[in-house]
C-alpha cells in the first residue's frame, strides 16, 4: 500500500495496506506471526476447503469466495481452525523421530490452514457492510494472536526446528525466518517474561483494532452551501445528502476530500475540510497511539533492545534504526532547497490570485494543494479533473489488465459469479498464463466508496502460492474511486495497487509463507511503486483505445505535460514524506514521548509550521498497525523502484524485460533475498542514482 504524500495531505493510496498484507504474513505465515498485531480482523471461513491436503484439486481451481452469513458462523469456523492448529501443535511437540525438512512442509501446511480461514475475513473486516461480521473478524484475530504467541514459545517444537538440515537455499531461508519468529516471540526468555510478551502482544492487537475501527466507522460530515463549494467538481457534492438547512453534507472519503482541497476557491472551505481530515480519530486515537508506543517499547525492552525500531529493523533490509536515520538524512539534504523553492512559487501564485503583495501573503497548509493545481493549470495546461472523461473506472481497470497481458504475459478475465460477493460492486477475476492457459490466481476488485468500507486504497494478499500443495494465490484490490472517472493521479494509484496484486498472483513459491508480498517491509512497495510511471506512457495509454471506443484519446503531448505537472512540488511532497518517516521512527525510538506533542514539535520545525487544533497522528493508520517503525520504507522502496525502472527505460512495454522481471522478481516472492532478486534482474547491485536523479526533474 503506498502512502503517497502530496502537498501537505497524507494521501494513502495505500497499496498493500500495510496492515492486512502483513497480517497475512505475520499472523498466518506459519507462525511468522509475532503479531505485530495488525488489524485485518482475520477470521475464519473455510473458502474452497476447510483443511487441505497436498495437491488438493481445489487448489488448482479459481478461488471461491464464500461470505459468512452471521457472526456465529464466523466464530464457529474460527473455533474449528484453532482446534486444528492445537492438534498439530500437540503432535509436533511430541514428535520422536529426528526432524527432517519435512517439518518445514508441516509448518507451511499450518500456514495454508490459517490462510484458508483467516485470510478472507481479514478482507471482510475492512469491506463488509455488516458490522457484526467485522467485529467477529476482529475477535478471531485476537484469539489467533493468543494461539500464535503461545505456539512460538513452545520450546520442544523450537528445539526440533533447530535440528532440521535444510536441503537448499530456499529451505535455509524459510527455516531461518521461522526460527527468527520463535526468537522474537520469546521462546528463550524466562517464563515470567514470556507471559509479559504474550500480554503485550494481545494489548497491541486490541489497541490497533480500536484505532482502525474509529477511522473505518467515522461518521464525520461537514455541511456546505453551494456557494461555499465554488470550484469543486459537481459530481463530488451535488448528489450528497443535505441537512435541515439544505446544505450539502460531505464525508471525509478521499474521493471527496482531495477534489475539494484541489479546487475549492474559498479558503474557508478548504480550511474546514483540511482541519477535519487532519483530525480524524480524535483524542481517543491519540491516547491509543500513545498506549501502542508504550507497549511496543516495553516489548522491545523484554528482549534487551532500547527501542521498538531497533527490535524490528534488524530483520529488514535497512538492518537498524541508525541506518534508517542515515538514509533519511540523505533524502532531506537532497530536497531541502527544492521544498523552499516550491513554497516560494506557491506564495507568489497566491499573491497574484488575491491581488496582494507577496509580503502580505502567507501559504497555509490548506492552500498547498489548491495553489499547486492552479500553477499546474497555468504552466502546463493540466487539470486533473478533466482526465475523468478519458479514464472511466471500469475501462481503467481493463487497461491495467491489458498492461499485464502485454508486459507480463498474463490474462485477467471475469469470473462467473453465482452469488454476490461481500457487496454488489465487488467482482472476481481469474488470472492465467497467456501462453499455457494455466491458472495463476484469483483477483477480487472493489472499486467504489461506501459507508464503513476501508476508505483508502490497498491490496489484501490473503492467500499465497505453494508449489508443495499446487496452491494458487488469491488477492483483493480495494480502492475508492469516483464513478465518473479517474484522474491521472488516481490511475497511478490503480497501477500501484495492481502492482501489489501482480506480486501476489504471479508468485510461484515453494512455501506459502514466502509467497507474494511476504517480503521485507522495506522492499514490499518497490514493485508497485515502479508501475506508477506507466500511467504517463503513451504506449500504455494507447492500450485503452480498443477497451473504450467512446473514450477520447490522451495525446502523447498532453501526457508529457501531465508528467511535467506531476513533478512540480516534489520538494514539498518528499519533505512531507520525510517528516512522516522521521516521526514514526521518533515515536518508536528510545525516548518515550506523547504522540501529539512530538508531532507538533516536529511539524513546527518545517517551513509551513504546525496548525494548532489538528491531530494528524490520530489518523496515521499505517504506524498504528503494520508500518510501525517502518514508514521510512516508502522512501527506501522508491529508491529501489526508480532503479527497477531503468531496465524499462527504452520501452515500458518491452516483453523480454517484462518476462525477466516476472520470473526473477515477482515469481520469487520472499524465498530469495531482495538484494539477490535485484542483482539477478538488473545484472548488478542496486544503487540510488536513479532516485536522486528523479528528484532533480
Amino acid at each position: 500500500m503506498i502512502h503517497r504524500v502530496e502537498l501537505g495531505v497524507l494521501r494513502v493510496d495505500a497499496a498493500l495496506r500495510s496492515v492486512p498484507v502483513l497480517t497475512v504474513r505475520q499472523l498466518t505465515s506459519s507462525l511468522r506471526s509475532l503479531a505485530v498485531a495488525l488489524s485485518a480482523g482475520l477470521a475464519c471461513i473455510p473458502i474452497a476447503h476447510a483443511a487441505e491436503g497436498a495437491g488438493s484439486p481445489r487448489d488448482a481451481a479459481a478461488f471461491v469466495f464464500s461470505v459468512p452469513r452471521s457472526a456465529a458462523a464466523v466464530a464457529a469456523d474460527c473455533a474449528a481452525m484453532l482446534a486444528d492448529l492445537r492438534r498439530v501443535q500437540a503432535r509436533l511437540a511430541q514428535g520422536s523421530e529426528p526432524p527432517t525438512v519435512a517439518l518445514l512442509a508441516e509448518f507451511d501446511a499450518m500456514t495454508r490452514r490459517e490462510e484458508d480461514t483467516l485470510g478472507p475475513l481479514g478482507l471482510l473486516a475492512a469491506v463488509s457492510p455488516r458490522k457484526a461480521i467485522r467485529d467477529a473478524a476482529d475477535a478471531c484475530e485476537r484469539e489467533h494472536d493468543a494461539f500464535v504467541a503461545r505456539f512460538l514459545q513452545d520450546a520442544p517444537i523450537h528445539a526440533r526446528l533447530q535440528q532440521v538440515n535444510p536441503a537448499d537455499d530456499i529451505d535455509r531461508r524459510y527455516l531461518r525466518e521461522v526460527l527468527d519468529d520463535f526468537e522474537d516471540a520469546g521462546v528463550a526468555l524466562p517464563v515470567d517474561r514470556q507471559q509479559r510478551v504474550r500480554g503485550l502482544r494481545e494489548d497491541i492487537t486490541g489497541l490497533t483494532q480500536r484505532f482502525e475501527r474509529r477511522l473505518r466507522e467515522d461518521r464525520t460530515r461537514l455541511s456546505f452551501t453551494a456557494a461555499e463549494l465554488d470550484g469543486v467538481p459537481g459530481d463530488v457534492w451535488r448528489h450528497a445528502p443535505r441537512d435541515a438547512q439544505g446544505r450539502f453534507r460531505l464525508d471525509l472519503a478521499q474521493a471527496t476530500v482531495f477534489p475539494l482541497l484541489d479546487n475549492a476557491t474559498r479558503a474557508a472551505t478548504r480550511e474546514r475540510m483540511w482541519r477535519a481530515f487532519m483530525s480524524q480519530g480524535g483524542p481517543e486515537n491519540i491516547q491509543t497511539l500513545a498506549a501502542l508506543a508504550r507497549a511496543r517499547r516495553e516489548l522491545a525492552q523484554q528482549f534487551g533492545f532500547e527501542s521498538y525500531a531497533d527490535f524490528v529493523l534488524r530483520r529488514r533490509m535497512v538492518r537498524s534504526e541508525s541506518q534508517a536515520q542515515s538514509f533519511l538524512v540523505t533524502v532531506k539534504d537532497a530536497v531541502r532547497q527544492r521544498e523552499l523553492s516550491d513554497l516560494a512559487e506557491l506564495r507568489a501564485e497566491k499573491a497574484r490570485h488575491l491581488h496582494q503583495s507577496i509580503d502580505d501573503t502567507v501559504i497555509q497548509r490548506w492552500d498547498v494543494a489548491f495553489y499547486s493545481e492552479r500553477l499546474r493549470r497555468a504552466r502546463y495546461a493540466v487539470d486533473q479533473e478533466q482526465f475523468r472523461a478519458y479514464l472511466p473506472p471500469e475501462a481503467s481497470l481493463r487497461l491495467a489488465f491489458a498492461l499485464a497481458a502485454r508486459l507480463l504475459g498474463v490474462s485477467v478475465e471475469p469470473l462467473a459469479q453465482r452469488q454476490a460477493l461481500w457487496h454488489r460492486d465487488a467482482r472476481g477475476y481469474s488470472v492465467t498464463d497467456t501462453r499455457t492457459k494455466a491458472l495463476l490466481g484469483t483477483l477480487f476488485v472493489d472499486l467504489y466508496p461506501r459507508a464503513d468500507k476501508f476508505n483508502h486504497a490497498a491490496v489484501w494478499s490473503f492467500r499465497n502460492a505453494s508449489t508443495l500443495a499446487a496452491r494458487r494465490p488469491a488477492a483483493a484490490l480495494v480502492v475508492n474511486f469516483n464513478r465518473q472517472g479517474l484522474t491521472l493521479d488516481e490511475l497511478e494509484t490503480l497501477l500501484h495497487e495492481f502492482g501489489h496484486a501482480l506480486h501476489s498472483l504471479l508468485s510461484n513459491t515453494r512455501y506459502a509463507a514466502q509467497g507474494g508480498t511476504n517480503v521485507p517491509l522495506d522492499f514490499v512497495e518497490a514493485p508497485s511503486q515502479m508501475l506508477e510511471d506507466w500511467a504517463y506512457d503513451p504506449q500504455v495509454l494507447a492500450l485503452m483505445a480498443p477497451l473504450c471506443r467512446s473514450c477520447p484519446v490522451l495525446s502523447a503531448e498532453r501526457l508529457a505535460r501531465a508528467l511535467a505537472a506531476r513533478d512540480f512540488g516534489k520538494g514539498i511532497q518528499f519533505s512531507r514524506q520525510h517528516l512522516y518517516a522521521r516521526y514514526d521512527l521518533a515515536l518508536h525510538g528510545r525516548d518515550s514521548t506523547e504522540p501529539l506533542a512530538l508531532w507538533t514539535r516536529m511539524e513546527a520545525d518545517t517551513p509551513l509550521g504546525s496548525v494548532s487544533g489538528t491531530r494528524f497522528p490520530a489518523g496515521f493508520e499505517h504506524i498504528a498497525s503494520g508500518y510501525a517503525a517502518g514508514y521510512y520504507g516508502y522512501l527506501w522502496s522508491l529508491v529501489i523502484a526508480e532503479d527497477l525502472r531503468t531496465a524499462f527505460a527504452a520501452d515500458r512495454l518491452d516483453v523480454q524485460v517484462g518476462r525477466r522481471y516476472r520470473e526473477t522478481v515477482l515469481e520469487q516472492g520472499g524465498q530469495v533475498a531482495p538484494e539477490e532478486l535485484l542483482r539477478r534482474f538488473l545484472g548488478r547491485d542496486t544503487d540510488s542514482r536513479a532516485f536522486f536523479e528523479s528528484l532533480g526533474k
